[in-house]
């Protein structure tokens, strides 16, 4: 297997002292000086720090870099820069970091030492998932810093492949409690998103009087005042320009300053004055230049190879440009700047740029690097080329088995350029577009979706590329705009293939449950009608239990699509399923499970698929995964194991760039704590994605939060409102009919008793469908707080016996509050304290802080005397929420990888975070933390 650089180093000369006093000042940067000072004493104090130098090109960036490999005494410094031409090559920047620990490799857990093994193509094995990689990085890392502090310089990282910027970030953001310095020079104005959330410093331009001082020292003699005001005012501060240009100047013009200020950018400027000092070498000085920019690897070897085919004598040629400062052959071979070879690459003509390429394909060794050599060889071709395109195709597939999906995206979207046939441009386009859809190019995926659909696709081809664009808009956008696009990807299908059709028939199920209802276009209804119309798929049976029972629902009523749907939880709560099949359904099946009131299933199936997405690396289904187990979580009364999943859906939503998981997160858990600021500013956070935006059932959520609020507050006028626009649509299922058992309450009591009966009755004809004690005894206390009256306290004793048994401990604690209230009200206060005080007791011990605080005024009201409880978030102090999810994991008997692999973190973070814990709760050991474990930390997620 090819391998990408040994090392590549940068060039020391005249270039790394651009911008310095004698004695290494650099003028006019003593904040950016300052700032790498911080981070290297942070560094030396056993912490982590990360600074992104962000500045345009010539601004002195590796300039700053070099101040801080001079800063990094007792530190090991590691460096890597980006090459913009190796920008499609998988994991070569990565690789080049972490050369110099893969000694270390043993050290790492097995599946993450597998990863990077593959990801660096050092072995065989499935495609890693990325979030492996950067996990091993982060361990790897962590390994090489025990003994001495590690700094690592990342310049040119707009140049980084994709891939490798990724996991550099994701690094970044793990990083807290290893004595690591990571420091990323990128040019600006481009800041990948995957940087944008890392402490960034812009690196500005020099003052006129640093830049004066500047330029006097690096031109001899003495220099015209005129000259110098203009220069200085042209290059407008950038240290490179303020070297560059004056270079090739006539004396005269030094001396006179009577040359026409030169008005183009100066990013042109500078390289300008490059492409003037490369044009006034010899042709074959030239020839040699364009060898060396076309290929960065810095290889001597290849490079005398190629110019050998080419009639070039690469040493006699290369004189005049080292002369010139603009290139050094040594181990390497090594540019002055970016720029020059920039200049180099753009002097030439198309011809001959092909010709270089051509020579450097034939002189690199197909076996030991093949994807460089297909890469030289498409950039060699004038037109298409069937051959070429294949051998893309065949580096296409090597690049994804080794994660590389962005670099096997590039490959496979040049290929579709060089095909010949039309049918095969159009599967190889289709191809790219899945590979750029899987690296997070959505919109370049739906370009490349355009392009082949004007080939000459076959139908199975076509029904792809529908469902490719359909699963595309669902993740980019919404489920509401995908759902359309799914719905005739399945029409498309239907008579090609069942197994696929009936499976998108499924994301198109899901995708109108998500979306709720919509605006305008295709609506739960016709893709209800659509699922019943298809055939059924191949076995299992379970699966089309569940589809049609869900459509038969959503046609006929909730009623007649009951039976199919308690046959597939059945069949679903018992089967042993692959990570594939889990993956595909138990989405639906774990939230069909809650809309039937069928708690053991909800439960069961939203932990399983949690656990299956954990184990299998599935980052991309797991928050949504644990999104559905942390309602479970609410409904069971466990507020505190409920949070940890929140925190753990926020860090892997800050994996992945996205803060929505964290934000849906805290709208599922707050309101029942009664943190109306968190509650507001996660609605705030949801409505305002325009994604979501026409999406009813984000109404819905963020109204039938509000309702809980209220409901806990005491303010039923508020919450009346709210749950009347959140159970406004009661075939949504889920949320808008945890609406209506708000809206019951608020309606009692804020006195619309009518209101109230007509909802509870609602409800009913529900629980009698569904048979459940969780439904009936729900039904119960609905019935008993609308009606009121001799009726009730049969009713709630009955609610009360059904909720016990099917675990619901949150509806449990509320139906005894309500059975509280209403006692009281019939002056029982005897009773009603019996009642209020289990109440107040199971609610504060959850951390339903409102509602237990309406048990202790109602307690209050009867003549009992209660303190009130300590705030549950003052009492929570003890422990942030990620010391939670530490204190849990080890309480289960999870080793620092283990908790490290889970939480991505560093097994180091997770050691210094336990110490933390052993202080603030008074213990030595995880034995201890086993025997007692903090609130909430014993129950399994």
């Amino acid at each position: 297997m090819r391998r990408l650089h040994a090392e590549r180093s940068r060039l020391d000369d005249l270039s790394e002292g651009i911008g310095r006093h004698p004695g290494s000042q650099l003028y006019g940067r003593q904040t950016e000086c300052e700032a790498l000072s911080r981070l290297m004493a942070t560094v030396r104090g056993g912490r982590s720090s990360v600074l992104v130098l962000r500045g345009e090109a010539g601004i002195g960036k590796t300039a700053l870099l070099e101040y801080a490999r001079d800063s990094a005494a007792g530190c090991r410094v590691v460096r890597a820069t980006g090459v913009e031409s190796e920008m499609e090559l998988a994991f070569g920047g990565l690789h080049l970091l972490c050369v110099p620990f893969l000694d270390q490799l043993d050290r790492l857990p097995k599946p993450q030492r597998d990863a990077l093994k593959t990801a660096f193509g050092l072995s065989t094995g499935s495609p890693p998932d990325r979030f492996m990689v950067g996990l091993a990085v982060l361990g790897l890392l962590a390994t090489a810093a025990e003994k001495e502090p590690l700094v690592c310089l990342v310049d040119d990282a707009q140049w980084l492949d994709q891939v490798s910027a990724q996991t550099l970030a994701f690094v970044a953001r793990r990083l807290l409690a290893e004595p690591i310095g990571l420091v990323l020079a990128v040019r600006a104005p481009s800041l990948d998103a995957e940087l944008t959330e890392l402490p960034r410093l812009e690196v500005q331009r020099l003052s006129d009087s640093d830049a004066r001082a500047l330029l006097d020292s690096v031109i001899p003699g003495r220099l015209d005042d005129r000259v110098r005001d203009r220069i200085v005012a042209e290059t407008q501060g950038n240290p490179l320009a303020l070297v560059e240009l004056p270079r090739g100047l006539p004396p005269a013009e030094l001396a006179g300053g009577f040359a026409r200020p030169d008005a183009r950018p100066l990013t042109g400027q500078i390289e300008e004055s490059f492409l003037r000092r490369v044009r006034s070498l010899p042709d074959a000085t030239q020839r040699l230049l364009l060898i060396a920019a076309a290929e960065p690897v810095g290889d001597v070897g290849l490079l005398s190879r190629a110019a050998e085919l080419l009639g070039i004598d690469a040493a006699a040629a290369a004189s005049p440009a080292e002369a010139a400062g603009l290139i050094t052959i040594g181990t390497r071979v090594l540019f002055r700047h970016p720029l020059v070879r920039s200049a180099a690459y753009r002097l030439a003509n198309p011809g001959e740029r092909q010709r270089v390429h051509r020579a450097l394909a034939d002189a690199t060794d197909p076996r030991a690097d093949p994807d460089r050599r297909a890469w030289h060889l498409a950039n060699a071709s004038a037109g298409p080329d069937e051959t070429v395109a294949a051998e893309l195709e065949r580096s296409a597939e090597g690049a994804r088995v080794r994660g590389g999906v962005a670099a096997s995206a590039a490959f496979l979207e040049r290929a579709a350029e060089l095909t010949p046939d039309p049918a095969r441009r159009g599967a190889r386009a289709l191809a790219a577009a899945r590979a750029k859809y899987q690296a997070g190019g959505y919109d370049g995926a739906l370009k490349l979706l355009d392009a082949a659909e004007l080939s000459l696709l076959d139908e199975r081809l076509l029904a792809r590329s529908s469902l490719l664009r359909g699963q595309i808009v669902f993740t980019s956008r919404s489920a509401g705009a995908a759902l359309p696009l799914l719905l005739d990807a399945a029409r498309r299908l239907e008579p090609l293939d069942a197994g696929p059709a009936r499976e998108t028939y499924r994301d198109a199920l899901y995708a109108a449950l998500t979306a709720g209802r919509l605006a305008g276009g295709a609506q739960m209804l016709d893709v209800a009608r659509a699922t019943l119309a298809a055939p059924p798929g191949p076995p299992p049976e379970r699966n089309d239990l569940l589809l049609n029972g869900l459509a038969v629902a959503t046609i006929d009523g909730y009623t007649a699509g009951m039976p199919m749907l308690r046959q597939a939880m059945a069949a679903f709560r018992t089967a042993e399923l692959s990570a594939e099949e889990s993956l595909g359904w138990l989405p639906l099946a774990a939230r069909m499970a809650h809309n039937i009131w069928d708690f053991d299933s909800y439960l069961t199936l939203s932990a399983k698929l949690v656990e299956i997405a954990r184990e299998s690396g599935a980052l991309s289904a797991l928050p949504s995964a644990l999104l559905l187990h942390l309602s479970a979580r609410v409904l069971a009364g466990e507020l505190t194991a409920a949070d940890a999943l929140v925190a753990e859906a926020t860090t892997i939503g800050e994996v992945l760039g996205s803060s929505f998981f964290a934000q849906y997160g805290a709208l599922v858990v707050a309101p029942w704590r009664g943190r109306e600021a968190e509650t507001r500013e996660a609605i705030q956070a949801i409505t305002r994605d325009v994604a979501l935006a026409g999406e009813g059932k984000v109404t819905t959520a963020t109204q039938w939060a509000t309702s809980v609020l209220c409901n806990g507050l005491g303010r039923y006028e508020e919450a009346f409102v709210a749950a009347s626009r959140g159970a406004e649509h009661p075939k949504e299922l889920g949320l808008s009919t945890w609406s209506m058992i708000e809206l019951v309450e608020a309606a009692a009591r804020s006195g619309r008793q009518a209101r109230a009966t007509e909802v509870a009755r609602l409800l009913d004809e529900m629980a009698q469908a569904s048979g459940g004690d969780w439904a009936l005894g729900t039904s119960a206390s609905m019935r008993a707080l609308a009606g009121g009256g001799s009726e009730a306290d049969e009713l709630y004793g009955e609610a009360i016996e059904r909720l016990s048994r099917a675990g619901v401990r949150m509806a449990l604690a509320r139906t005894r509050l309500l059975y509280g209230e209403w006692l009281r009200r019939e002056n029982r206060r005897v009773d009603a304290r019996e009642q209020l005080n289990i109440a107040h007791e199971m609610l504060g011990q959850m951390g339903a802080t409102a509602f237990a605080e309406r048990a202790r005024r109602e307690l209050r009201a009867t003549g009992e005397t209660i303190r009130r409880r300590p705030d549950d978030a003052a009492s929570e102090t003890a422990l942030t929420a990620q010391e939670t999810q530490i204190a849990r994991l080890a309480g289960q008997g999870l080793t620092n990888a283990e908790i490290s692999a889970q939480l991505f973190i560093s097994p180091h973070t997770v050691e210094w975070h336990l110490r933390k814990i052993f202080t603030k709760l008074g213990i030595a050991s995880r034995k201890q933390l086993r025997a007692t474990p903090p609130e909430g930390t014993t129950a399994t997620a």
